[in-house]
């Protein structure tokens, strides 16, 4: 089954794996506060490669616009469900993020026909020319029809 249009539906779900990601972003950084208290604490290394993997997140949103923006999301879904190695409690919010992704990419599939195709740019039927375009001197008829005036 495909969209009945497809750019539209391609620039619903971009929205969607935008506020996705924005979503992940946002969550990677309450991990610090949760490593801060258990094992070997926070350490600079830690709270530097979460800090990065935020941003990297919250800047992904920020490409769904283009034509690679799915892929790069997908990608950083690896780093992203690593951070289960840093807090137990990750594994399953980021497999939570991971399976809402994966579904966003089902969808595309089943409406566009590839996860990570963006869909052809349609044709538009072909307008009537205004009759200002012929004849830009002829004055524009009057809203009540009448010819006089």
């Amino acid at each position: 089954m495909t969209a009945p249009d497809p750019q539209r539906a391609a620039r619903a779900l971009r929205g969607a794996a935008a506020a996705i990601l924005l979503l992940e972003g946002i969550a990677v950084l309450f991990v610090p506060r949760g490593i801060a208290q258990t094992g070997d604490g926070l350490t600079g290394g830690r709270l530097t490669a979460l800090l990065v993997l935020s941003v990297m997140l919250i800047l992904a949103a920020g490409v769904q616009r283009r034509p690679h923006g799915v892929l790069v999301g997908t990608v950083l879904q690896v780093p992203l469900l690593a951070t289960g190695l840093l807090n137990g409690v990750m594994w399953f919010v980021a497999g939570a993020f991971l399976l809402i992704w994966l579904y966003l990419l089902q969808i595309r599939k089943e409406l566009l026909g590839s996860p990570f195709r963006e869909p052809a740019p349609q044709e538009t039927a072909p307008r009537e020319p205004d009759h200002r375009e012929l004849d830009p001197r002829e004055p524009a008829p009057r809203e009540d029809g009448d010819p006089a005036a």
